[in-house]
């Protein structure tokens, strides 16, 4: 004998919790194979790091090569996931109308840019293993607090993620693909990425040392590279730009 209602369907959206970690798999794995991605946020960061920290191109001062290094690709490893990745890859989803179509789902807004936000952070702590383990092969020696390194690459990555979202919602699709590239070339070059900031002319160092990526890339060579505790200035910048592009992103993203 079958009790009654046994079988009875239950028609509904699934616990907001299971879906927003089903979209953060899906999009990671997205992410994970999209080869123009893997190249931005894998490829060039090792190979940056790799090239300059073998051959002596650039003067990067007193010490190894690798140890000044080190700090500013894991900075640009974050440009390049949390802002130029996620910029682009939004940005046509919102042209080809996923975005419209996710926004008429079960899962609400906010759970959709949470979502993405977690895909950014599986995807960064699998490119700060990979850097590090590279790093540790080319004679890296780090210093420092692992709690503040920690608190400015997540200072970072909201940083980061604000301004690709903001681009990728207030810019088309083909305007968010070739600004987001152009802003990754200009921070790595002048960013205090591969380039120390104190090779540029004076007035330029304190326009560019107020850069995220400056505050990020300085705060985590002052923590790896010499040894220092809290780095509250460079994690005061990254604060301003977190607050202010995540309020941009969503007072300004449009989803259609």
């Amino acid at each position: 004998m079958t009790a009654t209602g046994t079988y009875t369907p239950r028609p509904g959206a699934a616990p907001l919790p299971r879906m927003i970690a089903a979209q953060a798999v899906l999009e990671t794995k997205m992410l994970l194979r999209n080869g123009e991605q893997l190249l931005l946020t894998v490829v060039i960061p090792t190979l940056l790091l790799v090239l300059f920290s073998s051959v002596d191109i650039i003067d990067t001062g007193a010490g190894e090569a690798v140890d000044f290094l080190t700090p500013g690709i894991l900075a640009l490893a974050v440009v390049s996931t949390a802002f130029t990745g996620q910029a682009i890859a939004t940005g046509f989803e919102r042209r080809y109308g996923v975005l419209k179509r996710l926004a008429a789902s079960p899962l609400p807004r906010w759970g959709l840019m949470a979502a993405k936000t977690v895909s950014v952070l599986v995807t960064e702590i699998l490119q700060v293993i990979l850097l590090t383990a590279i790093a540790f092969a080319l004679g890296w020696d780090p210093h420092g607090n692992p709690a503040a390194v920690l608190l400015l690459l997540i200072l970072g990555t909201a940083a980061f993620s604000g301004l690709g979202l903001l681009m990728a919602g207030a810019l088309k699709a083909e305007a968010t693909l070739a600004a987001a590239n152009l802003v990754f070339l200009l921070l790595l070059v002048g960013g205090g990425v591969i380039v120390p900031l104190d090779k540029f002319p004076t007035g330029a160092q304190d326009v560019l040392g107020l850069l995220p990526v400056s505050a990020l890339s300085d705060g985590l060579r002052d923590v790896l590279q010499h040894g220092t505790g809290m780095p509250w200035g460079d994690l005061g910048i990254l604060t301003v730009w977190a607050v202010v592009g995540l309020a941009a992103a969503g007072r300004f993203f449009r989803w259609e």
